[in-house]
């Protein structure tokens, strides 16, 4: 039996220290609490961030049994990719217990939608929360969206199976690094990604936002996560009559847009210069689908009876489409009022499955899939037309997909498909909630999008086995589905 489970090991080696990371994050909070004591507001004892600090750097302790990290075979690397985002999300998901009374599950659910940037919330009254636990919402939204193991390789390198465990949590990336070691380019991603985080978060301050605010969304805006420390989310600052809020809006679909893009064309940017941003199949596809799907809600809009302003009109629906199509799910319209009609809420069911770019911080299908995919379908029309002996390559951007990634990208549409529907029937199954509804519930989960047709404050009270089916979709739409399904497959724990 210990033969049998001894590639384990391995894998517990690295948990432990994965852990012995997270606990060192977990204290990060503790700094927001004793500042936001400092300026005089309300807050939860400093023990449920320490509580759980101690708990994970002891259980990293225990894991940890070598010195030395072994090397992961490819199996290996992927059981660790979808236990290492369990387990600390099981972790991370104790201050919300501690400090806010609520049951694990739904707490646990909040950790893992955290991490996963998905933004479903378990969590209501956000406005008098304390800052620590909006903070560590958002700080979770914030560290998942690079990637949980991506942050730990950032700071543990010269490791063998490096490579296998970047690639078993990370997107496939049709780029050239930025630097050839793994190592040097992670730390250039953070870098872009830690500097655009805090420009973001200086506009929104100069244009009349509080810091903390400023600071939690530009946290929640570039990770594409949406957790808001308010209850009526962007909306918020037009509802308190914020003089800019107009512009504090467009500062955060900016956000969006930076973060549902390929965080390699931000160094092609900063490189070589602006025609980064067009010179690529999958970014111009990503401009036109986001031009194209604001052009159709916004039509759909003004033909209601009670039509806001064009302005109006326009700000909404961009806001909207970026919000969803970047898997966001920040919000100053709910999507699933009357506000936006049928033809709007269609437009936005199909922007859930695209998703943002790979090697983004954006869910969904991902935007270069889709261009493979139709680029597929027309391969396939022309050979109908011009006969089996054409030669029909699938090209992108003047390379040849080969034919093993044609079929992984087939059969992850096919997995995506399957799993919408599982996740729509429980939803059905354990709800009287109708089709739409429903379906829409796990299209927000897998798509780790937040936003759907359920309204949130009933999110809280669906049965147990649709949140843990959400769960499951959460973590299946941010590692790719293929490391969750291993997870279930017997043979791979022999």
């Amino acid at each position: 039996m210990r033969n049998r489970f001894a590639f384990l090991l391995p894998v517990l080696d690295y948990l432990g220290a994965l852990l012995w990371t997270s606990g060192f994050v977990l204290l990060i909070p503790v700094v927001v609490l004793l500042i936001s004591v400092r300026v005089g507001y309300q807050e939860v004892s400093p023990y449920c961030f320490f509580g759980p600090a101690v708990f994970s750097l002891a259980l990293g302790l225990v894991l940890k049994r070598s010195r030395r990290f072994q090397p992961l075979d490819s199996r290996g690397a992927m059981l660790l990719c979808v236990l290492g985002w369990i387990v600390v999300s099981a972790v991370g998901a104790l201050p919300f217990c501690f400090a806010l009374g609520v049951g694990y599950l739904d707490a646990f659910f909040e950790a893992v939608s955290g991490f996963t940037t998905t933004g479903i919330t378990m969590l209501s009254g956000l406005d008098r929360m304390p800052r620590s636990i909006l903070f560590w919402r958002a700080l979770t939204q914030w560290l998942g969206g690079l990637g949980i193991l991506a942050f730990f390789l950032a700071f543990v390198h010269g490791l063998s199976s490096a490579h296998r465990i970047f690639s078993a949590e990370s997107h496939k990336i049709y780029a050239k690094r930025p630097a050839p070691s793994l190592f040097h380019t992670l730390r250039i991603l953070w870098m872009i990604y830690a500097g655009l985080t805090v420009v973001i978060a200086a506009i929104l301050r100069l244009e009349g936002m509080g810091s903390f605010d400023a600071i939690a969304h530009s946290l929640t805006a570039l990770s594409t996560g949406g957790f808001s420390p308010h209850d009526a989310s962007i909306a918020h600052y037009q509802q308190a009559g914020y003089r800019h809020f107009a512009l504090i809006e467009y500062t955060v679909i900016l956000g969006m847009l930076f973060g549902g893009m390929n965080f390699f064309i931000h160094y092609r940017v900063l490189t070589s210069g602006a025609r980064a941003l067009w010179d690529n199949m999958e970014t111009r596809l990503y401009w036109i689908l986001i031009a194209g799907a604001t052009a159709l809600v916004m039509a759909g809009v003004l033909r209601t009876p009670d039509a806001p302003s064009v302005s109006d009109a326009l700000r909404h629906s961009l806001f909207q489409v970026v919000s969803v199509m970047t898997t966001t799910g920040f919000g100053t319209k709910d999507i699933g009022t009357d506000y936006f009609p049928a033809l709007a809420k269609l437009v936005f069911l199909a922007l859930m499955v695209v998703g943002g770019c790979v090697g983004s911080t954006g869910g969904g299908v991902k935007v270069l899939r889709v261009g493979i995919l139709l680029k597929m379908l027309g391969r396939q029309v022309r050979r109908v037309a011009q006969g089996r002996t054409a030669v029909n390559l699938v090209v992108v951007d003047g390379e040849r997909v080969d034919v093993e990634e044609l079929r992984r990208i087939a059969g992850l549409f096919f997995a995506w498909a399957l799993l919408l529907f599982i996740g729509a029937l429980v939803t059905a199954a354990l709800s009287d909630y109708g089709a739409v509804e429903s379906a829409s519930g796990m299209f927000s989960a897998l798509g780790n999008i937040g936003p759907c047709y359920i309204p949130a404050p009933e999110m809280a009270e669906l049965h147990w086995g649709v949140k843990l089916t959400y769960i499951i979709g959460m973590l299946a739409g941010r590692l790719e589905i293929l490391p969750v399904l291993l997870l279930f497959y017997r043979a791979a724990w022999r």
